[in-house]
């Protein structure tokens, strides 16, 4: 009679979450490294009784016969391929696998080709759901919830997160949603064009859970909602912790209280896209900056302000000529820009950009793993695919060339111990994207230079 009365057994499931790299072959320098987060999210999510193995191919191998019940592979486009490879193999071997993040939730029908189950957007909402009916036999397709309630906090193993890292620096993300909807950016797609944002006292706690000094917030704009920010800002200052960000320039030094308090609160760098130095290119682009003379005021600012700048530049537009690219290297050296991430324009599947160049036929491959922000993959307007290709790479290899170093670093001696050590981790991936362009220039240009 009593064990009718018995709770029923709660079957345990092995849980394995996947960050996939994009080639196996290679691997990115540890300096440069982005630090993670999705998938530790996950793992916070998921009920206690449960058993989570988290695995980030670009520092360790994934055993594709690990002892596990359900396979979660989070993916964006250039590593989509080789997540879609995982989960054939992973299925040839009787596993559940659900795939998630930015190009599955862009094209979740191509992703359910490869998959039994997607998660388009956010996890949080779903993930509790998705598990019952997984222990129940009843997972569907496909789990989303366009609204997840961002009030509960998720605990994160940030032991984990710094495993394999340099700097000991913890990613904590505060907002989502990005409200510039670029005609080359997918953000939207996958957090909206609202700002949501974190309560405050969940991301003071993640920072004193962690215990670390160094914080990279993973926002796409940690100062798109001001009077968060500020409040923000000086909740963080008692810490006394090292902070590096992403922000809109135009909106930081359009507000002079806000900029102070980023300072005080830590704030050691900024990213910043600026995308281009070319006025017409700027006349187009969504931004508040219009004119190079601001631009060049707005960079002043920042620096007096002992913060570093991280420019993001893009090459490719229909504007560019191939006079943009040393225009572009002669202005951030001329402003001592302190590092830079030179990109191609790519057309990411979900864009505005892609469905235009799509449509007038200049895509030169559909490959998703050469969608990177490094690799051609459309037919510019004013030069060759391997002239934009080479443009780039030549810039960043005169950008991060030693005599710029020193030169740029006499405008940032104010932070030589952050300035020094990201230059130096870019000199050495110079090195290593011009051997990987040897390898692949027959493979994506017909016109290439004997």
């Amino acid at each position: 009679m009593n064990d009718f009365y018995k709770e029923p057994k709660i079957r345990v499931v092995k849980i394995l979450l996947i960050s996939p790299t994009v080639d196996t072959e290679k691997r990115t320098n540890k300096g440069l490294m982005m630090p993670q987060l999705a998938l530790y999210i996950l793992e916070g999510l998921t009920p206690e009784e449960h058993d989570v193995h988290i695995i980030e191919e670009e520092t360790n191998p994934v055993d594709l016969d690990q002892d596990c019940d359900l396979v979660g592979i989070s993916c964006m486009t250039a590593n989509a391929p080789r997540a879609y490879e995982l989960s054939m193999e992973f299925k040839k071997r009787g596993k559940t696998v659900i795939l998630g993040g930015v190009h599955p939730t862009i094209l979740p029908e191509e992703a359910l080709e490869h998959a039994d189950c997607v998660v388009v957007g956010e996890a949080e909402g779903v993930w509790d759901t998705l598990l019952r009916d997984f222990q129940n036999n009843k997972l569907k397709e496909k789990y989303h919830d366009p609204k997840p309630d961002l009030e509960k906090y998720v605990r994160k193993d940030f032991k984990k997160i710094l495993k394999n890292r340099l700097f000991n620096m913890i990613p904590v993300m505060t907002t989502r949603g990005c409200p510039y909807n670029c005609d080359f950016c997918c953000v939207t797609n996958l957090f909206g064009r609202k700002i949501r944002h974190m309560p405050i006292e969940n991301v003071i706690s993640d920072i004193k859970d962690s215990g670390a000094k160094n914080i990279m917030f993973l926002d796409d704009n940690i100062i798109g909602h001001p009077k968060y920010a500020k409040a923000l800002f000086k909740a963080i200052k008692p810490l006394k912790v090292n902070w590096v960000g992403q922000a809109s320039v135009s909106l930081l030094v359009a507000d002079d209280e806000l900029m102070q308090l980023a300072a005080e609160s830590g704030c050691k760098a900024m990213f910043f896209g600026i995308e281009s130095v070319s006025v017409d290119q700027l006349q187009t682009l969504r931004k508040a900056l219009k004119e190079i003379e601001h631009l060049e005021s707005a960079i002043r600012k920042i620096k007096k302000m002992g913060i570093l700048i991280h420019a993001s530049m893009v090459f490719g537009f229909d504007n560019d000529t191939k006079e943009i690219f040393s225009e572009t290297v002669e202005f951030l050296i001329k402003n001592k820009v302190s590092t830079v991430s030179f990109n191609v324009l790519t057309p990411y599947p979900g864009t505005k950009i892609y469905d235009e160049l799509k449509s007038e036929g200049r895509l030169t491959t559909t490959d998703w793993k050469y969608y990177d922000h490094n690799t051609v993959v459309f037919k510019p307007k004013n030069m060759t695919p391997y002239e934009l290709q080479m443009g780039k790479i030549n810039a960043r290899k005169k950008f991060y060339s030693l005599p710029s170093v020193l030169k740029r670093l006499s405008g940032n001696l104010y932070n030589p111990k952050l300035y020094l050590p990201m230059n130096y981790g870019h000199m050495k991936q110079v090195r290593i994207e011009a051997r990987r362009m040897e390898k692949l220039k027959f493979e994506l240009f017909e016109e290439v230079p004997a």
